[in-house]
């Protein structure tokens, strides 16, 4: 039974990347797309096509051996447009290696464009 699925995934992928793996599948969601996408313009994961298997679905993801580590954080705590740093300083090794996952009004994205577009939003991982 999953309770957090965008947890799951992350940790799948990362699971499969420190195996070696070159393809993983995971479940497939909207807020799963939405991250995979934000994860490949980062340049972490190759392609990913869907595959519908007539319930929810799901999504093999290429992946190109650039990721250390990538997990869900929970709570998904609340971060103003001021306070970018002080979580990176929390989840990420150095200033300006990773990525944040956030989610913000404008749709999910990562910390670096949600900087530059000057809103908070809720985080939801990181990955690096």
């Amino acid at each position: 039974m999953r309770h957090d699925l965008l947890s799951d995934v992350l940790y799948v992928i990362n699971n499969a990347e420190n195996i070696g793996r070159t393809t993983v599948v995971v479940p497939a969601s909207k807020l799963v797309k939405d991250v995979l996408m934000v994860v490949q313009r980062a340049g972490y994961i190759g392609s990913f096509e869907f595959i519908d298997d007539r319930k929810s679905g799901k999504f093999n993801v290429e992946l190109i051996g650039k990721i250390n580590k990538s997990r869900a954080v929970r709570p998904r705590f609340p971060i103003t447009k001021d306070e970018y740093e002080k979580w990176e300083m929390r989840y990420l090794p150095a200033k300006g290696f990773g990525l944040l996952i956030i989610s913000t009004s404008k749709g999910v994205m990562s910390q670096k464009e949600a900087l530059e577009t000057g809103i908070g939003g809720r985080l939801l991982g990181f990955v690096y």
